[in-house]
Parts: structure tokens; sequence; C-alpha cells
């Protein structure tokens, strides 16, 4: 009842008398309360009620589960029970262990979120990381001297403050700033990079010219970068450390991102919630599967947990992420990724009549993936639901009830139904595209001859980063090399985060550490640039569009400004610009929108009153090329600009270069917001086909298929091949089976997704992947490859 507490306490016996006990155990003896108890003022005591004293048989249930209740409210859930002549033996109510004085709150759901604080690690407040000074970006190169700036974080000044003091440190261990940091000995570079209590002589020169000497501890590199860090008054500065610094584990947490009182309780016998998110899909699901609960345990965790739980994970498992971990970051998944996990979601909640409506469902999965997600498209329809799907995968067409394709063509040469009804319907329909296709009247031929891998190539050594295994690839130079592999199994890690910022890094001499975790990168001096084409916009805001982006409306400014009406005028190139004051609409500051703010409700957009959308003030509208104003040309498509500026060289090149790549439907003031991400990669791609090439170029792209037509991905891979034909390097991540069988060199990543991929299964051409019986992709890639051949015999014989 009382632990540890000083004083007489007199009033606590007063009170125990009148409940009406009559022992109580005083400084370990047991005392009657009918005697006058007197303890020592200034003396810690401790005082327990004897609640009741029984002899153990038969009958005294009753009674004992009193006893121990009362026990219970007066202690607040702590009761001892003592033997004669025997142990004591205590017990609580709380999460509590007497010996070692640790104690849980009460256990609920909240405490095993780490975005709760009741359950999030303190030390990082549930990230699971922080940031932490890299001494491998500190010191880049330690074959560098001092004095030579081997220190990044340092400034190059030899009489800065804390070069002095590094100076100093040298000095006394005998070394200079003209020594490199690898000469050090082991124990000496710690102390360079930790700090030691052990105080420095220097000296330093002031403002004033005075030199003056100091003696002080050696704060070390490292702790003065974080120091620092901690303290910038501004983002830019933070900035500016943040280069040194790297995310790495919570120390505390270790990465777990909860509490360590949280992380003890387990579940199976011996997992805690971290160790279970840690499992893949496919192991957690054999995990609960297997879980064998006591008759005490099931009345708590109950059977209909497991039973949603496992309900959950196979609905995860049937569409095709069995491979991803349950605690995956949600900025790391892939767009199909994160679409499925919707669609999964969707299967779990079992509605019935509802209208679901998926835009492109198949992007970034293998074929192998695809089959399943066409089952689980399929199981939802099965349920009485009805799938509206925006797709342009062949498997997911021929498995549709009912087909409706839009066509003939794009942008404005679209929005007719050219076709609709059962597969076999469409392909009869002689002016649908997508019937052609499917019915074998039009494809795409293999090469006559595939290109030969010389001597010249990019190597990866040792690529570990994620779940790659330490694996060693060559993509031969001057070859089409297409990357495949199953979902997950490590593509975009390889190419992205390890071969173009690795490239890029040496390519561009930064000194920075980026990009994933590799050994070397070998063959840099067969390349002179890289491209990264991916599918991010070409703008964040609707001024930007594939005549800024191209850089053809300079040009097209530069015509303008020299017709004759604008030189009588006076007008220069930029009074042609809606960005700059001069010949923009000033009502709509050269939006040719204006913005309508609601209360309450989005944000309503209306045509400018004043130029009715045109961005340019009556007097620049006036001047006129072959009869047309600089609005006019904005509004103009691709296709008709070819043709309208084919005596401007300079123009006219950059609009072909749109064309080929299958946008000459596309307005040359379009706003960048409207491009989808595959018609923005193609901008980016025209963008760079317009600049002369040294033929020593590597282009990376990532699934430029994404959101093509069959037909555009014919003139897609037209434009690929010509890169290659004109001397450079292409490396595309993809799926599609089309691109695949027109590879010279393909490198196959798995076998499987996740801790089961990272590795090399094949590499080859498309016919030596097919003979790899442990190629996915050489699976589906085989009937592909004979039944293009059949298409191509088939042409040969009518012609």
């Amino acid at each position: 009842m009382i632990q540890g507490k000083k004083g007489e306490h007199k009033s606590v016996f007063d009170q125990l008398r009148k409940e009406g006990f009559v022992r109580a155990r005083v400084d370990g003896a047991v005392r009657t309360l009918d005697e006058e108890i007197v303890l020592e003022k200034n003396k810690k005591h401790s005082i327990d009620i004897v609640v009741d004293r029984l002899v153990v048989k038969e009958g005294i249930e009753s009674r004992l589960a009193d006893s121990m209740e009362t026990a219970s409210k007066w202690a607040e859930g702590i009761v001892v029970i003592e033997e004669v002549d025997g142990p004591e033996h205590m017990y609580s109510q709380h999460f509590a262990c007497p010996d070692c004085h640790i104690s849980l709150p009460k256990i609920e759901p909240r405490m095993f979120s780490f975005n709760s604080p009741f359950g999030a690690c303190p030390a990082c407040l549930g990230i699971g990381s922080t940031m932490e000074v890299d001494e491998e970006r500190v010191i880049p190169d330690g074959s560098i001297s001092f004095a030579d700036g081997c220190v990044q974080a340092l400034s190059s000044n030899p009489n800065a403050w804390f070069m002095r003091q590094v100076e100093g440190l040298l000095k006394a261990n005998g070394y200079s700033l003209d020594s490199t940091y690898d000469e050090l000995p082991k124990a000496l570079q710690k102390k360079v990079m930790y700090g030691t209590t052990d105080k420095v002589a220097f000296t330093y020169e002031n403002m004033r010219g005075e030199v003056k000497e100091f003696f002080t501890e050696y704060e070390g590199i490292l702790p003065m970068v974080k120091r620092r860090h901690s303290e910038a008054s501004t983002d830019s500065m933070r900035e500016e450390f943040e280069k040194f610094m790297s995310i790495k584990p919570c120390t505390t947490c270790h990465g777990a991102r909860l509490k360590p009182e949280v992380l003890a309780i387990t579940v199976g016998g011996d997992k805690n919630i971290n160790e279970v998110t840690q499992l893949t899909i496919k192991e957690a699901l054999d995990f609960f599967g297997k879980l064998q609960l006591t008759e005490r345990e099931q009345v708590i965790g109950g059977a209909q947990i497991l039973k949603e739980i496992n309900a959950r994970l196979g609905f995860l498992n049937n569409v095709g992420l069995d491979y991803l971990t349950m605690n995956r970051s949600a900025g790391t998944l892939s767009g199909g990724e994160a679409q499925r996990i919707r669609l999964a979601t969707q299967i779990g909640s079992g509605l019935v009549g509802v209208l679901y409506i998926l835009d492109e469902p198949s992007i970034g999965l293998h074929q192998r993936d695809n089959d399943r997600l066409i089952d689980t498209l399929k199981g939802l329809r099965d349920l009485g639901n009805t799938l509206l799907v925006v797709e342009h995968d062949e498997d997911t067409m021929r498995a549709a009830d009912y087909l409706v394709d839009i066509g003939p063509g794009a942008g404005e040469h679209g929005g007719q139904i050219i076709a609709a009804g059962s597969v076999d319907e469409v392909m009869k329909v002689k002016d649908s595209i997508t019937g052609q296709y499917l019915s074998g009247r039009k494809f795409i031929a293999l090469p006559e001859q595939r290109r030969k891998p010389g001597k010249n190539c990019i190597e990866i050594r040792g690529a570990k980063e994620n779940n790659l295994q330490n694996v060693n690839v060559k993509f031969p130079i001057g070859l089409f090399n297409v990357v495949t592999g199953v979902s997950g199994s490590g593509k975009s890690t390889l190419i992205n985060e390890i071969l173009y910022k690795g490239l890029a890094n040496q390519l561009y001499r930064s000194n920075h550490k980026v990009g994933g975790a590799h050994k070397e990168i070998r063959g840099l001096e067969y390349i002179d640039k890289i491209i990264n084409i991916d599918q991010s916009p070409i703008g964040r805001t609707p001024r930007s569009n594939p005549a800024t982006y191209t850089g053809v409306f300079d040009a097209i400014r530069e015509l303008y400004s020299q017709t004759p009406e604008a030189k009588m005028r006076g007008y220069k190139q930029g009074r042609f610009s809606f960005n700059v004051k001069g010949g923009r609409c000033e009502a709509c500051r050269g939006d040719g929108i204006i913005k309508i703010e609601m209360h309450f409700l989005p944000d309503v957009y209306v045509p400018c009153e004043v130029c009715k959308g045109a961005r340019y003030n009556r007097e620049t509208l006036e001047v006129k090329y072959k009869g047309k104003s600089i609005a006019d040309v904005l509004d103009m498509t691709v296709d008709d600009a070819v043709e309208f500026f084919s005596a401007i060289p300079k123009i006219n090149r950059k609009m072909v270069t749109l064309q080929e790549v299958g946008l000459g439907y596309i307005r040359l003031g379009q706003a960048a917001t409207t491009l989808s991400g595959g018609e923005a990669q193609r901008v980016k791609l025209a963008t760079e086909l317009a600049r002369r090439s040294t033929g020593k170029t590597l282009y990376i792209l990532d699934e430029p298929t994404t959101g093509l037509h069959a037909e555009d991905i014919r003139k897609l891979l037209h434009v690929l091949q010509q890169l290659v034909e004109g001397g450079d390097t292409v490396v595309v991540i993809e799926h599609n089976l089309d691109v695949i069988k027109m590879a010279d060199h393909i490198t196959d990543l798995g076998p499987e997704g996740g801790n089961r991929g990272g590795t090399i299964v094949a590499t080859g051409t498309p016919e030596e992947i097919v003979k790899v019986k442990e190629s996915y992709t050489g699976k589906f890639l085989g009937p592909v490859l004979e039944q293009t051949k059949k298409f191509m015999k088939a042409a040969q014989k009518k012609k």
C-alpha cells in the first residue's frame, strides 16, 4: 500500500481501523492495528494491509476471490501472497514487472501504429530513419590531400577556422594539410571525422591580419556538419549541408518505427508487428495460415480477425503482388502496383452492382502478371459488377465481352466510334486499326537482321541496391537494349537508380555520392551524353506547351519579328511572347483563361473576355505570316505546322520529329498539363531527336509504350531504331512484347519479384531468351515470335 515514503502515517492507520482491517505489515513485521504504532518521522517506511489469512483447501474459492478483489482495490492492482515459511508471490492487474520495474500501458490498436504518439519511436517519431552525416559524401576521394580539398564539407581556404583546427590535429600527430586522408592511420582518421576530447593547438589570422593562438577541443567534421545543419537559419543553408548527409535507419528502433515496449509484444511465439510487416504477401499468407492459437488466444484475437487478414492478403496475392512486403513505402510503388492495390481493396469490399472504371490497369505488368489481373477483373464481373476498362493491351482486349474502338486517328482526327461489339466483330471492320492489329492484317515486323554486339560495352559491377543481388550487367554500345523481367524484379533500380545516376555522376563530374549501391560502372569513355526520357510532365503550368518545350517557339517568334509588318512597327522577338508585358493580353496576363475562385467549390476557368483565349493583344495579332497570326500558329496541330512551315528548315525539322513519334495530332500551344505521360515522353524524345547527335549518346527510356496503341508503338520503334542506326545506344525498360521482340540485346531479370528476384536470368537476342526455361519473358515471347513470322510469311505471299 505504501512503499518507501517518509512520515509517521498516523492517518493511514486510523483509516485502516475504520475500514475494519485487523492487521498490517509494517516494515516487514506483522502488527495488529488495535495497538498504537509509532513510526520515525524522517525514515522511509513500508506498510502493507493484511487482507486475509487462508488455509488452502476446497471451498475457499469465493472467499479467495473476494479477498483478492479487496487487496487489489486498496493497493491499486498490486497483490502479494505470502506462504507460511515460504516465498512471496506478487501479482498485478497491470502490464508491469515488479522485478525490472517496466510497465506497459493498456494494449490497444493505436499502440501498434507508428503514426500515433502512443506507438511511435520517440527518437525518429515513427519515420524509422534519420538524416545522418555520411562519411563517404564528406570525403568522396581519400587520395586527395586536405590542402586540395578532399573534405567537401569544409572550405578550401587553408585559413578557414575549422581548417586551422584540422591542421592543428594533423600536426600534433605528425601530418600536415598536404597529407591525404588515406595516408592517415585508422585511429587518426576516426579523430578527424568524429572529434576528440584532447585539446588541439592552432593559430588563426583574423580579418585585421592579427595571428592568434588557440587551444581547444577538436569537434570533428561529422559532428560539425550535423550541428551546422541543425542550426541552419534558411532552407538553402540546410540543403547545402544535406548534400553530405544520407538517410540511415534510426539507431534507437533500427528502422522498426515503434517503441521497444510495443515491439516486445509478439504473435505466434516470436514475431512482433514489425517482423510480421516485413514479410512479403506470400510469406504473410503462409504465416497467418499456419498460426495456431490456444482457446484463450482465440477469444482475445478472434477468428474473425484472422479470417479478415487472410482474405485481404489473398486478394493482394491474386492480383500478382505476392512479392511486395507489407511495410513497403507507398512512394516506391509503381503506378501499376498502386492501381492493383486499389483493385484488391475493391474486391475485398464484395460490393455488387458497381460500375468500375479502370484506366490502363496493365501498366507496368509483365505478361505473366497480366493474366492474373484479367482473372481478377473477370472475378469482379462475375460478382455482378460492370467494368469499363481503357486499355491497349491485346490480351485484355481479347478477354473483353464487349469492345468499343474509337478513332480512326488521334486528336481532331479521332473522336468517332469505328467499331463496337465482340472481338471477332471488331476484327472484321476494315477501318478499325485496332481490328487490323488483332486480326494480324497489320503487325510490327521483325528486323531483317539483328545487330551484333561489339567489344565495347557499359558494364555495371556489384549492383546491390534494394533487391539486386550483387549482379554484373553489360549493355553493348550501339545496340537497342531492352531490360525485361516480372514486376518487382529490380529493373527500375538497375537502370534508373544505378546506371543513369551513376553514369551521370561520373560524366558531369559530381563529387557527391548519388544513385544506388554498386561497386563501379565501366565504359564511360564510349559515351559523351546520357539522356533519361521519363514520363514526368514537360511543365507544371498551362504556360508550358510542346512549342516552348521543344524550343521551336523561339524560332517562330523570331520569324514573326522578321515580317515586314513587325519591322515597320518596331516589334522585336519579345513582342511575340505571352510571358512578358508588351505583346500579351494584360487582362489574362497571357494565359488566355481567367481563374474564378469559388467559395467551398473548385476554382473555375473561363476564356478571357478581352482576347477570347488568344493570349495576345490586338496590335500583336495584327502581325501575320502567310495570313496567320502568332495565336493561329499556337492553335495549329503538328501536322498542319509541318506543311505551314515547310519553307523554314529550322522550324520544319522539329515539327517533323514530333510527327515521326506519332504526335501529329497535338496542338503547338496545348497546355502541358493536358498531355498524358506517354505524350510527354514522346515530346521529350522528339526534342532530343531534333538535336544533332554525336553518335555517342546513351538514351534511357522507362516503359515508353505506356498509353500507346500498337500503331503508335510501331512509330516509336521506328524512331528508336533510327537513333541506334546513328550510332547511339538505347536502353529501354519494357514489358510490351512488340518492343522486346525488336531488341538487339535483352537483359532479363528475375526470376520472381521482390526478395526472390534481383538476379540475371538470361541475356542475349530474343531467340536466345526463348530457349532459357527459367525466363518468364522467354515463355511469353516465344509464341509472339512465331506468330509474327507467320504474319510476315502471309504478307509476302500476298505480295
